[in-house]
Parts: structure tokens; sequence; C-alpha cells
């Protein structure tokens, strides 16, 4: 195995994925959480708009404002936030504690109020319904072997759209899949791989 195919080195010795090393939050994060099975519908939600929040912009800006995020959200917990009003909607337009995007917090109110109509566990249902056979991915070797986008995330994302969700594109979709571990895209001798 050629050295390039390693996950690099941490500060306290083990192999991580390259993206992890930048910062400690990052760290904490690959090693704790990303990749790591969640489920629930509020987990989910929170999970898929914070993924849209993040379109265009470094992971770690939202990762440092998840605190920010699950506060001016009310824990996106589904059926509070589906009754968001218009003045919710401009105080979450003037909280510097996250991403002030109008078409962004438009987009994550509006998939509150579809997800309310949905029974208990659909969305849960929904997305892990599109996880792939995990025999049939070979772990990546370099970060060049992970995907940004994959058969099964335009079909979730598809599936996801047609149920009237939005900011929920393909890429968006397999950022989802990676970080709630419907794939593991961990290096293949990354410390935090498992299976």
């Amino acid at each position: 195995m050629s050295r390039e195919a390693d996950a690099p080195a941490g500060q306290d010795g083990l192999p991580r994925c390259p993206w992890a090393l930048s910062t400690p939050d990052y760290v904490t994060y690959h090693d704790e959480e990303w990749g790591r099975t969640v489920h629930g519908d509020d987990a989910l939600f929170e999970r898929l708009s914070l993924e849209a929040f993040q379109s265009g912009l470094s992971w770690i800006t939202i990762l440092r404002r998840r605190p920010g995020f699950r506060a001016a959200f009310a824990g996106f917990e589904i059926a509070t936030v589906a009754e968001f009003t218009g003045t919710d909607r401009e105080r979450l337009l003037a909280d510097p504690g996250i991403i002030r995007n109008r078409a962004k917090i438009d987009a994550t109110l509006a998939n509150a109020r579809v997800l309310a109509g949905w029974a208990p566990g659909d969305l849960d249902a929904l997305i892990w319904s599109h996880a792939p056979d995990p025999a049939g991915r070979p772990a990546p070797k370099t970060l060049a072997d992970v995907p940004a986008v994959t058969p099964e995330s335009t079909a979730l994302s598809k599936a996801l759209k047609k149920r009237g969700l939005r900011f929920v594109g393909p890429t968006t979709a397999y950022a989802l899949m990676q970080a709630c571990g419907l794939v593991n895209d961990h290096l293949r001798t990354c410390v935090a791989r498992r299976g």
C-alpha cells in the first residue's frame, strides 16, 4: 500500500481523513459524529437543514454555528418549526448566530411545514431507503475516491423534491448520506472507519 493511500496522522498520531485535521472542531466532529448512524425525523431534519445551509460555504462555518442554529430553530423539532410565523422569520433573518440567507431560511421553514404533514417515521424511512449496499462500496483509499454525487443521492434528492422539500439537490443529499451514516466514506486506514 502506498503512502498516498493512507489517512494522514493527526497530532495524536492516529490516522484520520485529511479534511478532519485542520481544526480541533473538525477532529471532534469527524471522530464522534460524521458517518455515524442517525435516525429520527427531527434529527434528520436538522442534518438536512444544516447541509442546505452549508451549500456554498465551508462546513466549519456551519459546525461552529450549530448551537446558534439549534437555538434559533427550536432544536429542529419539526412540529415547532412548522408553526413559526412571519415574526419568527424576521427574527431568523436578523439572528447573527446563524447564516442569514433568506432562501435557505425560507426553505427550512417550508420543509418543516411539509414534514409536519408526514406520518411519524416517514422522513427516516424515506432517507434510509436510499442507503446503498455497503458491500458494493469499497473503502476509499484517498479523497479522490469519494464522490460528491451518486445515483443513490440523485434518487434521494428526486424523492425528497417530489414530496415537496426544497434545497435538497443531489450534492446536499449525498452530504446528508455521509454525515448520517448511510455511506461510510472514512478512508480505509482512518481510525474512525468501522466495518
